[in-house]
């Protein structure tokens, strides 16, 4: 990292806890490669004091925030602007200040799209997908699904149908395209018709590493890509049992550094070396990098 004067700019991200955060390993990498005279710092904020954590960004001239949980929809009332995108997915992980306004984005479906096709090989996205969760993650990535005219098909599966059935109403309000139904021991038969199976719960996540969100992975299949959002352990349970079935598994770790990556060029206006934002958030992890 550059040495910090006067001049340097202020970038990080506001959650409530943030003590576990990979993204100032992440885009300090980054800010390190590209020699930019800027630093990212982690400020935990509690969701009562969001308001004036907004009005600091102006007063301190922060550059741009990442947004985290819990404040990704709570934000979104107190900025200038928000992206059409960011508006449809109804939440804010990305806000830009410029030039004295605060612009919301939302990077997340940008990052699982990447993902899926730089690091699950998908060039084109299968007709069908399963899509388990229908949490603020799920939001994202069923939006991003759904800007592709190929998948004609998403099953949306939750472990309560109202809120499944709430999330396909909002993007996809003529069901076309979206079926919500239930995450049980009856969903096997349509997680198995997929060609692309996404966990967007938190099923898996540390300290329950051996948890699966699939009550019976004899679903998966070869041929089947499975993408799973959780980046810690690296290689959850369900990846696990998707290697075991001949299934390609993705980690969540590329998601998170695409996602962080668009959001560095959204701030500085220059691509980031998003190998490097990988590789520190795996040292973060405590994982060699490949």
């Amino acid at each position: 990292m550059a040495q910090l004067s006067g001049e340097t700019r202020v970038l990080g991200v506001i959650g409530h806890p943030v003590g576990h955060t990979s993204s100032p390993a992440m885009h300090n990498a980054a800010i390190a490669a590209l020699g930019l005279d800027y630093v990212y710092v982690a400020f935990p904020v509690r969701p009562e004091d969001l308001g004036q954590a907004l009005a600091g960004i102006r007063a301190l001239q922060i550059r741009g925030l990442n947004v985290t949980v819990p404040h990704k929809v709570g934000v979104m009332a107190l900025l200038d602007e928000i992206s059409p995108e960011a508006r449809t997915i109804g939440a804010v992980n990305t806000i830009d200040h410029s030039e004295g306004r605060l612009i919301g984005h939302n990077t997340d479906a940008f990052g699982v799209m990447q993902s899926l096709r730089l690091d699950g090989g998908l060039d084109k996205l299968p007709l069908r997908v399963a899509l388990l969760g229908a949490g603020g993650a799920a939001r994202a990535i069923l939006y991003g699904l759904l800007q592709c005219p190929e998948v004609e098909n998403v099953a949306l599966l939750n472990r309560t149908a109202d809120r499944a059935e709430a999330l396909a109403a909002a993007l996809d309000p003529e069901g076309r395209r979206v079926v919500p139904g239930t995450l049980d021991e009856h969903s096997g038969k349509v997680v198995g018709q997929a060609g692309l199976l996404i966990n967007s719960t938190s099923m898996g996540m540390h300290p329950h590493p051996d948890a699966s969100p699939l009550p019976d992975p004899t679903c998966l299949h070869p041929g089947m890509v499975v993408l799973d959002i959780v980046y810690n352990p690296l290689e959850t349970l369900l990846l696990r049992q998707a290697r075991q079935a001949g299934a390609r598994p993705v980690d969540g770790l590329g998601m998170l550094a695409r996602q962080g990556a668009r959001a560095f060029a959204i701030w500085t206006g220059m691509e980031p070396p998003v190998e490097a934002m990988r590789a520190a958030a795996l040292e973060r992890l405590g994982k060699p990098s490949a």
